[in-house]
């Protein structure tokens, strides 16, 4: 009877949601514009020396299928904040990104609603401490900013989707989130000082800290220090005389051709990465001096491939085709980590397709919060992953992109199940299919040979575009209508 009773309470302690004070804290490092072949725990050749991103990696689960929900930046974080696809409210470029090419662009929102429950919102319900610090981008005004959305305090977080101050990466930064510091102060340093105070000061509470890096979006400057340090890397490794552009595709008329970028080799670029990368290993090597790593899980993504066919084209994606504003996984394909301590095995892989809608439901459920499927319709939660399970009960992600981008990316959809990326033309509705285990850099279209599969995944692409209310090119004044799924 003893043995019973006992057994009885343990299920029941075993059950019974967490208190607070015992809940794990988050941290969550988003980078903007960091392109998949930027760090070394995915791409061992690459020029940029990322030390903390790769032990990062090396002590969680590194996915090598992890996506954007979109290819440019509003998308993807508001695809994190709720766990949804943002073409359910027409957040689907970044705010307020407006280009026509051959036809206008669909009609954009270029805010997150207020109405949406954020991951910060639903944390903070739960008695956690909510931290911003860096790029918002998520509307326009301040009732649209971090405060309003869920955090506690934000430190640089606006409408901005660069630091376009008078020093730009350097102080005086002119934002109205953030107090400038003293000469030379470099930002992505200060956004790791800024999560620090605010992890020491609440280390005895459960705690969101939401780093959004500003680097390593444009505009391209980087400390002088490292920027010479690559320099000599260059010319060290004979990258000077090496061609480093090649052709792209050409989607809406320019002056020139554009080209992309086939080589790492750019100085302030790579300085760039360092700089970041040393401003995550303040942070997490702050967690383990104040002994709070091992109750922390922290998450690393981008909310965007790298930059390679436009604005100074500085990294190369390859073997990824295409990179920003592009639907080739040049454009999606992200840097995508994930350490759970007590949860995931250091060094862990993972090659099952997972998105940034995923967070969301990740996050509550590895902290002992229920599920909101309400919220974060979009998204599942990657648990099973992490404890080493092989695969998620999920066929399809998608993705939908009715703009012209500025880095030259045409206007269309995706849906990927299982190896297979169907990607669909909105100008004309042409499509394109591709093997990605087998060809990764999608360069050879099987639709003509695969003309079954092409039908079936069209058809789901076409049902999803209904079931979250999709928007479509516009014609031009006086222009011929573009194509309609």
């Amino acid at each position: 009877m003893r043995k019973i009773t006992l057994l009885l309470v343990l299920a029941l302690v075993a059950a019974a949601p967490l208190a607070a004070a015992d809940r794990p804290n988050v941290v969550f490092f988003l980078v903007d514009d960091l392109g998949y072949m930027d760090i070394g725990a995915n791409n061992p050749e690459s020029l940029y020396e990322t030390p903390n991103i790769d032990r990062l990696a090396a002590s969680g689960m590194r996915f090598t299928d992890g996506y954007a929900a979109n290819p440019v930046c509003s998308p993807t974080r508001y695809s994190i904040m709720t766990g949804r696809y943002p073409t359910r409210v027409g957040a689907t470029d970044w705010f307020s990104g407006k280009r026509e090419g051959r036809f206008a662009p669909a009609p954009l929102h270029d805010r997150m609603p207020l109405e949406e429950v954020t991951l910060a919102e639903a944390l903070r319900e739960a008695g956690y401490r909510t931290f911003f610090a860096g790029k918002w981008h998520l509307g326009p005004t301040e009732e649209y900013w971090p405060e309003n959305q869920g955090f506690e305090v934000n430190r640089g977080g606006w409408s901005r989707g660069g630091p376009y101050g008078p020093g730009k990466y350097f102080t005086p930064y002119g934002n109205p989130r953030l107090e400038d510091g003293p000469e030379g102060e470099h930002l992505p340093d200060r956004l790791a000082t800024e999560a620090l105070t605010f992890i020491e000061t609440h280390r005895d509470e459960p705690f969101l800290a939401y780093v959004a890096f500003y680097s390593v979006h444009t505009p391209l400057v980087g400390r002088p220090d490292l920027i010479e340090k690559y320099e000599k890397k260059i010319e060290a490794l004979g990258l000077e005389a090496r061609e480093e552009f090649g052709d792209e595709e050409q989607i809406w008329p320019v002056e020139e051709p554009r080209r992309v970028r086939i080589l790492q080799k750019h100085a302030v670029y790579a300085a760039m990465v360092e700089a970041m990368d040393q401003a995550v290993g303040k942070v997490l090597d702050g967690l383990e001096a104040l002994d709070l790593a091992e109750n922390t899980v922290v998450f690393f993504m981008s909310d965007n491939g790298g930059l390679s066919t436009s604005e100074g084209s500085p990294t190369s994606n390859l073997p990824l085709r295409g990179g920003k504003g592009w639907l080739y996984e040049g454009g999606i394909r992200e840097p995508f980590l994930v350490r759970a301590p007590g949860v995931t095995a250091p060094g862990s892989v993972c090659h099952e397709p997972v998105i940034s809608t995923d967070f969301y439901p990740t996050i509550l459920d590895l902290v002992g919060l229920p599920a909101r499927p309400e919220q974060h319709q979009d998204g599942v939660s990657l648990r099973p992953l992490l404890e080493g399970q092989a695969s998620l009960p999920r066929e399809t992600l998608f993705w939908h992109y009715p703009h012209y981008a500025n880095q030259g990316g045409f206007p269309g959809g995706a849906v990927r199940m299982g190896p297979w990326k169907l990607l669909e033309r909105y100008e004309d509705g042409q499509v394109h299919l591709y093997n990605l285990d087998e060809d990764l850099g999608e360069r050879r279209d099987l639709a003509p040979s695969q003309t079954d599969r092409v039908t079936t995944m069209r058809e789901r692409l076409h049902a999803w575009y209904g079931e979250v209310n999709a928007q479509f090119l516009q014609p031009l004044d006086g222009g011929p209508e573009p194509w309609r799924p």
